[in-house]
């Protein structure tokens, strides 16, 4: 009896013993995955927080003491932005808000509404998906300036506009060409959305004698608004992250309707080399309109991707 016992006891000691070895693995696991993913976002932040001398002197890593804490990288890095937060909203909100429209509504319809020649048009979305921007960046340039120079015809209205200034008629050439551009990843998410529906949902209304818009007003929106959130957080980010367009569309980045993209570049840079301690500040301030839209939405966010993948 004492010998099963001591056997039992032996048993117990190993299991738990294995259980805390592999509990301290999976701790382990973790705090190294926590460790690269923090590490560069905790070296930004002390960067952006440190005298150029101390940049040089401290491991980057390493939180400013003393003399090497400073807030001017942030006051310069602000200023230097502020006009560019502007046109990079003014740019990135109509676009997105139509850019979001238009594609619920074409997937709407390339989903719910059987019509002849459907697949053809939907085979032209998703062939739109493919295209490299790098391969309209020339036919795009050569429209908006010498074939349908849109801004210059804009720029007078712009001017009477308040809370807007002429140059920021050179801003709708990008809005449009986001718009044309997103609208294909954008369908193709609210089509699988769509496509998750029953039938019946819009069979049963129309039944009742409703319309294809007031169905789409009336029933589909209303249900769509976890995946308005998902696709208008995707769609933000990536215009008011984008570069390749703006580069080719605006006239340089000393610009007065040049985009934050197109600003960070030129941060700190001077002919004795790089300031590290505002390029990150300023790093860090341009990614403040995303940050703000994720925390906004997050809950739409997170019912969305919990409805996509079901």
């Amino acid at each position: 009896m004492s010998q099963s016992t001591s056997d039992t006891n032996i048993d117990v000691a190993s299991v738990v013993e294995d259980v805390n070895l592999r509990r301290i693995g999976h701790y382990t696991i973790v705090i190294l995955f926590l460790g690269f993913f923090l590490l560069p976002l905790i070296t930004g932040i002390m960067t952006a927080l440190k005298t150029s001398t101390a940049v040089a002197n401290t491991l980057p890593f390493m939180p400013p003491l003393g003399d090497g804490f400073t807030l001017a990288n942030l006051e310069y890095a602000f200023n230097r932005l502020s006009y560019a937060f502007v046109n990079s909203l003014l740019m990135a909100i109509p676009a997105t808000i139509i850019n979001v429209l238009l594609a619920s509504m074409a997937a709407f319809g390339l989903t719910m509404v059987r019509w002849r020649g459907q697949m053809g048009i939907l085979v032209l979305f998703l062939i739109g998906i493919f295209v490299p921007y790098q391969a309209v960046l020339v036919p795009l340039a050569r429209f908006w300036n010498n074939i349908f120079p849109i801004a210059d015809m804009l720029e007078p209205v712009f001017s009477v506009v308040p809370l807007i200034q002429g140059y920021h008629s050179a801003l709708v050439p990008l809005i449009i060409t986001h718009v044309a551009y997103g609208i294909p990843i954008c369908m193709l998410l609210f089509r699988s959305y769509y496509q998750s529906l029953p039938n019946s949902l819009v069979e049963a209304a129309k039944i009742d004698g409703a319309s294809i818009t007031k169905i789409y007003r009336r029933i589909i929106l209303p249900i769509s608004k976890p995946m308005f959130g998902v696709v208008f957080i995707y769609q933000f980010t990536q215009i008011y992250n984008e570069f390749l367009f703006s580069f080719t569309l605006v006239t340089s980045a000393n610009s007065s309707e040049a985009p934050i993209t197109l600003i960070i570049p030129t941060i700190g840079t001077s002919t004795s080399g790089i300031d590290f301690g505002i390029r990150m500040a300023a790093a860090f301030l341009a990614a403040l309109p995303t940050i703000i839209l994720y925390v906004a939405f997050a809950e739409q966010f997170a019912k969305g991707l919990e409805t996509e993948s079901a």
